[in-house]
């Protein structure tokens, strides 16, 4: 269990890589409001699906580096949690993260997805990266993301709305779905970090714990189709993760024992469905990509618990890893 890696054509590359040879490596921070298309981004950036993407909002709970490695630069990506006006501790906590992790990164991203009008939490965003920027220098690049779903003409409006909105220091469409400038993004954010050899060697996507990335898909996979409130009341964890005994060495089979969290016995019903049906969907679902990530084969084991509020109990975040 560790780093994922990838060993695609073209990784090995002889171009020099130190010091003094114009190459750079560092690290950028999208950030936006729930659901601006960040992770999203983040795995178009990589080319590999390292930070999980749904239609709810709150879906990123936990920063997720995903890395972007050309013949000229590096770019270690760190998707954050969307910045948001807090009703809960765990919102709260959530905003904290973000802030820590802005103070650390090179260059800031903000995501603001073309399909939505800018508003009070676009405004609350640029004031917080203001305040940034007062207290260390940070340089951050306007992403008008989603740029393929409307037109040229409310695209041009969006753009100039971004623009009125700040003083950025470069403001770009993309589409992360279609790849239109998706190339063009990670040059602009990688343009501004500092002169470097590779952090990560050639091939590595993503230092997030196998752990992690698991009990996220499963949370990805729960959370489509669901009652908008749901979101907000799931957490999941990886309870162990243990080779299964006895297999042939060309045919291993990892056993996942998982808890999905829910706040209440209602939400338990939605999770797991008319006689189970839903559960089994979200199992098949998440094995799927748990396998895809792995390349292994996994008997995924999932139960759903209660856990009373557990987003306003200190000692429940902690112990759901918050």
């Amino acid at each position: 269990m560790g780093t994922q890696r990838t060993d695609r054509p073209g990784d090995e590359r002889a171009e020099p890589r130190g010091p003094g040879s114009g190459y750079r490596a560092g690290f950028a921070c999208l950030v936006g409001r729930p659901n601006a298309g960040k992770s999203t981004l983040t795995n178009a950036l990589v080319g590999q699906k390292v930070a999980i993407t749904s239609s709810k909002p709150q879906t990123t709970r936990h920063t997720i580096r995903g890395v972007a490695t050309t013949s000229t630069a590096q770019l270690i990506l760190v998707d954050t949690p969307g910045l948001h006006k807090p009703r809960t501790l765990l919102g709260e906590r959530l905003n904290d993260l973000v802030r820590e992790t802005l103070l650390e990164v090179d260059v800031v991203g903000f995501c603001l997805p073309a399909d939505q009008r800018i508003g009070p939490g676009d405004a609350f965003i640029a004031r917080e990266l203001e305040e940034l920027r007062s207290v260390r220098r940070r340089p951050v690049v306007a992403i008008a993301t989603k740029a393929d779903t409307v037109d040229r003409e409310r695209l041009a409006e969006h753009l100039i709305t971004i623009d009125r909105l700040g003083d950025w220091e470069a403001i770009i469409p993309c589409s992360a779905v279609s790849g239109d400038q998706v190339e063009e993004v990670r040059d602009v954010l990688a343009s501004y970090l500092p002169e470097s050899p590779q952090l990560y060697p050639d091939g590595v996507l993503t230092d997030e714990p196998e752990a992690i990335m698991i009990a996220e898909l499963v949370r990805e996979a729960a959370l489509e189709g669901v009652r908008d409130e749901l979101p907000h009341s799931l957490a999941v964890v990886v309870e162990e993760m243990v080779p299964r005994e006895g297999r042939p060495a060309d045919n291993p089979l990892l056993d996942v024992r998982v808890n999905v969290f829910v706040e209440r016995p209602s939400q338990k019903a939605i999770v797991i469905g008319r006689g189970g049906s839903r559960l089994r969907e979200v199992g098949t679902n998440a094995r799927k990509a748990i396998e895809a990530l792995l390349g292994q084969r996994v008997y995924l084991d999932l139960h759903v618990k209660v856990a009373k509020d557990w987003q306003r109990d200190p000692k429940q975040l902690q112990r759901l890893g918050f």
